[in-house]
């Protein structure tokens, strides 16, 4: 699939996986448990079928993966930090970035960032879910955060998720939509202007 896409002109791809978000969740985690799945076996073989398919990547093509925790009619359906899985993923998945989501406290701190080589991480630390604007010297104290963990220069700010992961929509109006993506552009100028 990957050679198909790259002959018909594809030269970014962009996997959206709900599997590692579910995999971050304390109470799915038990869940599996219970049924006697081990996490951390599934985890490594996961990865090893995504390096599997990453052989087929062109040099010049980037692959990057969105870890997405859910964003139907602006809610959620997995929470908790990205520790989990920040080792067996993060250090050993070699894609070109990461999308990850950082809109509220239901993600965790920075810390498992610590286990990014060089692969871009993009901060999805404006919501997609709710119009309210967020506060810019907030998100610009949380880039900094995140920068004690991978280097400015491998850092980007976006929306958690996308406005409309189904038909359905966000709870938001299409100009509330273009609000947050002025707001990302805004901030994104200030903090990496001079980086």
């Amino acid at each position: 699939t990957i050679r198909t896409f790259y002959k018909t002109g594809c030269r970014y791809l962009q996997f959206d996986d709900t599997s590692w978000g579910e995999f971050c969740d304390p109470d799915k985690r038990k869940a599996y448990e219970a049924r006697g799945l081990d996490l951390d076996k599934i985890e490594k073989n996961y990865v090893k079928m995504i390096n599997l398919a990453l052989e087929a990547k062109p040099a010049d093509m980037k692959i990057t993966m969105h870890i997405c925790r859910g964003n139907f009619r602006s809610t959620w359906f997995s929470s908790g930090g990205y520790e989990p899985i920040a080792e067996i993923l993060f250090a050993n998945c070699p894609v070109d970035g990461f999308f990850l989501e950082y809109d509220s406290e239901r993600s965790g701190g920075f810390e498992p960032l610590r286990f990014i080589k060089d692969q871009t991480v993009v901060l999805g630390l404006i919501t997609s879910k709710f119009p309210e604007l967020e506060d810019k010297e907030a998100v610009k104290a949380r880039i900094a955060e995140a920068a004690k963990y991978v280097p400015l220069v491998q850092l980007c700010l976006s929306p958690q998720c996308g406005f409309s992961s189904t038909e359905e929509g966000n709870i938001m109006t299409e100009e509330e939509q273009w609000a947050k993506v002025r707001l990302v552009v805004e901030i994104a100028r200030e903090v990496w202007q001079d980086a």
